[in-house]
Formats: C-alpha cells, sequence, structure tokens
C-alpha cells in the first residue's frame, strides 16, 4: 500500500496549480509505488545505516586563489590599450550587438 493517497496527488497537485485528470493521477501514482518500492529496496540493504552519504562523485583538492596585491609589475594602459582596435581614451569601443 502506497504513503501517497490520491487525496494527497490532488492537493499538491493544486498546490501547485496543476489540473490532472483521472489517467495522469494514476500514472503518478504508479511512479511513486515504483519510487517507494525503490527506497525500500535500498533500506533493507545490510549495513546502509553506516555509509556516510556521498555529496560528491570526486575528491575535491581545495587551493587558495592568490591575492589580487600579489602583482609583480603593472603595465601602462597606454601599451594594454595599443592591442585593441577602436579606443575612446581609456576605454576599449566594441561592436554594438543588439539591435
Amino acid at each position: 500500500m502506497s504513503n501517497f493517497t490520491e487525496e494527497m496527488i490532488d492537493d499538491y497537485a493544486n498546490k501547485l496549480l496543476i489540473g490532472l485528470s483521472s489517467e495522469e493521477r494514476k500514472m503518478i501514482q504508479e511512479e511513486f509505488d515504483d519510487i517507494e518500492k525503490s527506497m525500500e529496496l535500498i533500506n533493507n540493504i545490510d549495513g546502509i545505516k553506516d555509509v556516510e552519504p556521498l555529496s560528491y562523485p570526486f575528491e575535491m583538492e581545495l587551493t587558495d586563489l592568490r591575492s589580487d596585491d600579489e602583482v609583480d609589475e603593472e603595465i601602462p594602459i597606454d601599451i594594454l590599450l595599443r592591442n585593441a582596435g577602436k579606443t575612446d581614451g581609456r576605454e576599449v569601443e566594441v561592436p554594438k550587438v543588439v539591435g
């Protein structure tokens, strides 16, 4: 017997502003039944309570980002702007992309 009743499914559908036909309600009920069966299978695995949940499948290597203050030398703006196509003072002009 499912823990999800037709009344619960109708209530959730109403809260989500979704109108359900009787066929859709039956389909959702069957999906909830399948989910409950799967959860029951998982809960019946020996020692499952002793396993720590995995939240991310890969080992993460955390590194510190360098501080922006650690700059060896500053490049003058006029030298940087030489690489730009069009400039307007200290700003780079780019083509208009939105009509």
